[in-house]
């Protein structure tokens, strides 16, 4: 005879109320895979080898290798033309000669522009008839001062025609495009008065890019100057700077241009020697020129 619990409902003899292992009534099999395919071992993770991406399988195929191993042989190869194509219209390898400098000789150099005059030895040293580094000998040409000029100066007028509320990119990038149009003006003029004058000499278009290009100090301090000291100092500074590169450019320029002179006879060494001397006296006359033509609308 069956009896109601404390609840109210009758209890069923026989019936298990938590399956056994193994049992198909067990609740836990419906979470299971009971398919007749089915792999215990593979659900638990018992046995499961590491996981394969198709990236890793495309890796260590070996067409894919293969690819990778032209892939950059062809990009090699691709550098080296670039590097020697870019070689034959802009000599990297001598270009890094003209930025060999270090503090010491930008200090002395940056003097020697300002203050020449003290300055007796003026030859270019050789070592196994190649010129020494820049840092091992204050005459010889770099760029490194040039370029640091030519942005400073950039800069210098900048802040001269922000104070005078002219400033704006378009006039300062007519400035700095002006100065470089000059420049380059100026190396082509001289290259071609060379020629005409038929002078051998050992300048190269860098030296005389170095040469044209160390009047920027000179064009900087003077912006500055006036910025500082207004319109008297600006001329003050600009004409010391001037009389300076004018006898920086003519004491270079001279034993560059009147090298061979001592080779050719009597009579050729004086009617040439006269073009050359005025040749000099003209690239010296023209660093001031420029140097006031491009800094005096900047002081006001």
């Amino acid at each position: 005879m069956e009896y109601p619990n404390q609840s109210g409902f009758r209890q069923q003899p026989d019936v298990r109320m938590r399956g056994t292992p193994g049992d198909p009534s067990d609740p836990r099999l419906l979470f299971d895979d009971t398919s007749a395919g089915g792999n215990k071992q593979e659900h638990s993770g018992v046995g499961k080898g590491p996981d394969v991406y198709p990236g890793q399988a495309l890796l260590s195929d070996p067409v894919s290798n293969l690819a990778m191993a032209y892939g950059s042989s062809l990009a090699s190869h691709g550098k080296e033309m670039m590097d020697k194509n870019l070689d034959r219209f802009i000599p990297i390898s001598k270009l890094k000669y003209y930025f060999a400098v270090d503090t010491v000789y930008v200090g002395k150099k940056l003097g020697l522009l300002v203050f020449p005059y003290m300055h007796d030895n003026w030859e270019v040293s050789y070592q196994q008839d190649t010129p020494v580094a820049p840092r091992f000998d204050i005459n010889a040409p770099d760029l490194y001062i040039p370029v640091m000029g030519f942005i400073t100066y950039i800069l210098v007028a900048g802040l001269a025609l922000g104070t005078q509320n002219r400033f704006s990119p378009e006039i300062l990038g007519i400035q700095a495009s002006s100065a470089l149009v000059w420049l380059i003006i100026e190396v082509l003029a001289v290259l071609l008065s060379l020629y005409l004058v038929t002078v051998n000499t050992d300048l190269t278009t860098i030296d005389l890019v170095a040469f044209s290009g160390y009047k920027y100090v000179g064009m900087f301090v003077g912006v500055l100057a006036g910025l500082l000291f207004g319109r008297m100092g600006y001329y003050l500074s600009l004409l010391w700077c001037c009389v300076s590169i004018f006898v920086f450019t003519i004491r270079t320029m001279r034993l560059k241009i009147l090298s061979e002179a001592a080779a050719e006879g009597r009579l050729v060494r004086g009617a040439r020697n006269q073009l050359r001397m005025y040749l000099t006296m003209a690239i010296a006359a023209a660093q001031p020129v420029f140097m006031y033509w491009l800094t005096f609308h900047l002081v006001r």
